[in-house]
């Protein structure tokens, strides 16, 4: 029975994630030690005193993401844990990539460092918006984007799950095509707190800097599977991953179709590596009958390998 290793991406963190992880072991302290050194700032007091509005800030919060799944990645792999393939929901991959081995820590740290300062940077405050649209349908939901793009640019940024779809674009785009979808029978419509019109062409300027960034880092053909969210698929090879992480910044996350490509390959097995459950519950919308496991600290980790155990001799 095949294990992925997926990681959810920006919107997941809370303060105190990684904290019992770096208080248990010095690998861990060490990483976080590292990950201050390289930003040249103090990103792990963010993490673990906060305040809150400042770890949403997307120039901490995705770097900060990053270093809690790392260090779950690295965590996973010393306690013997094995896994066949890896994803990760936007911000996700980039831990996907790193628990793969497709490039170093340091490297994928600053990378995503760049990334979130870019994204910050791409859009005026208050000029781009994201909302979840709750049990439409895709198609219309396209129509619709399309049929208001005189008033700006909206676009279908996250197909999460059945159910479940992420608009993004200009503030009053989006304002419309919600209204729209609520008059033609959407659920719901649930304006969401980003700071930017994250996965539209509005992130192009981040994409040109991204784009930069990722020339100057090494990246390696990776040791397992890697699913990406441009397109659902994997690969193993390192040009494709740089190829595609600069496609997710302004394209749709196609998170539905990366599930449904892995089970179709004969992954069974989901262990989600993060704070919270979320790609929990939107892999369980897509296919009920896998299982789904998780695991953000040291006493979710042990009950894993008591679990692993157990089966081993049952």
């Amino acid at each position: 029975m095949m294990t992925a290793l997926v990681f959810p991406g920006q919107g997941s963190q809370k303060i105190g994630m990684a904290l019992n992880m770096i208080k248990t072991f010095p690998w861990a302290a060490k990483m976080a030690q590292d990950a201050d050194k390289l930003l040249n700032r103090n990103l792990t007091r963010v993490i673990f005193e906060g305040p809150e509005v400042e770890l949403k800030e997307t120039v901490n919060t995705q770097p900060a993401l990053f270093l809690t799944e790392a260090i779950l990645a690295d965590g996973y792999k010393k306690m013997g844990l094995g896994f066949d393939a890896t994803a990760g929901h936007s911000l996700g991959e980039y831990s996907a990539l790193y628990a793969a081995k497709a490039a170093s820590f340091e490297d994928l740290l600053k990378l995503v460092d760049v990334r979130a300062r870019a994204m910050s940077e791409a859009v005026p405050p208050g000029q781009g918006a994201m909302a979840a649209v709750l049990n439409f349908d895709q198609s219309v939901l396209e129509k619709i984007c399309q049929e208001v793009s005189n008033i700006g640019i909206c676009v279908l940024a996250n197909l999460n799950c059945p159910g479940q779809i992420v608009i993004s674009g200009a503030v009053e785009a989006v304002k419309k095509v919600g209204e729209l979808a609520k008059e033609r029978g959407a659920k719901r419509v649930l304006p969401l707190e980003v700071s930017g019109p994250f996965h539209s062409p509005l992130m192009k300027p981040a994409r040109e800097k991204l784009a930069s960034a990722i020339s100057s880092i090494t990246f390696f053909d990776s040791e397992t599977d890697v699913y990406q969210n441009v397109d659902g698929n994997f690969s193993r090879k390192a040009s494709v991953f740089k190829e595609k992480l600069l496609s997710q910044l302004t394209g749709s996350v196609q998170w539905e179709l990366q599930i449904k490509n892995m089970c179709s390959n004969g992954v069974r097995t989901f262990m989600e590596l993060g704070p919270g459950k979320a790609l929990s519950g939107l892999i369980r919308k897509i296919n009920p009958d896998v299982v789904i496991k998780q695991a953000e600290d040291p006493d979710t980790f042990n009950a894993l390998i008591m679990s692993q155990s157990a089966n081993l001799t049952a």
